[in-house]
């Protein structure tokens, strides 16, 4: 990744994505007799939803959910990679008040939107982004998600990645933050 400081690799996510990498091999039996076509990917989210049992998927696009379904299995059985979602879609009403609480924080709207957009502008109302996690994932997810069209789009945020079908495989340019994004939809 194209950061400045680089987030070192903690033993203990090695040791989460070996345990849920075994977890997913010993689920894998079950997985192949409940759905012998898709048992990796299954045992894959089985193992997934132990590691990260608050994540939520729900709201995410049909879309967006298969591409980071077909991501995260092959980033666990390929690579041994966890990939977890701290965030994905949101009911503007929270993105609303997310905003607002950002607003409030840094003193202006302008500076808020380097973090958070308000409801009609993010992605993630849209069901179309998810904030990963841990920093190795994310790094996983930068190096091979453009064959699932997922992207990150921006330099300040390491973890949100956005899926984008209508790229077909090239990332879009990267921009510092989310506040630059709408200047260049509108220009």
């Amino acid at each position: 990744m194209d950061e400045p400081r680089t987030i070192p690799p903690r033993p203990r996510d090695r040791l989460y994505a070996a345990a849920t990498l075994v977890l997913a091999v010993l689920l894998l039996p079950p997985a192949f007799v409940r759905h012998p076509g898709r048992a990796r990917e299954l045992a894959c989210r089985w193992a997934l939803r132990m590691r990260f049992p608050a994540e939520n998927l729900a709201g995410l696009t049909d879309g967006a959910m298969a591409a980071f379904t077909a991501a995260r299995t092959e980033a666990l059985w390929r690579h041994g990679q966890l990939i977890g979602v701290t965030s994905g879609y949101r009911d503007p009403v929270v993105q609303q008040r997310m905003f607002d609480d950002e607003v409030r924080r840094s003193g202006s709207p302008s500076l808020a939107r380097m973090l958070v957009l308000p409801p009609a502008e993010s992605s993630h109302v849209k069901g179309i982004a998810l904030d990963v996690r841990p920093h190795e994932g994310a790094r996983w997810l930068e190096e091979h998600g453009a064959r699932y069209d997922l992207y990150r789009l921006y330099d300040n945020e390491w973890w949100h990645f956005e899926h984008r079908p209508d790229r077909r495989g090239i990332p879009p340019r990267r921009l510092p933050h989310p506040g630059v994004h709408h200047l260049f939809e509108k220009g």
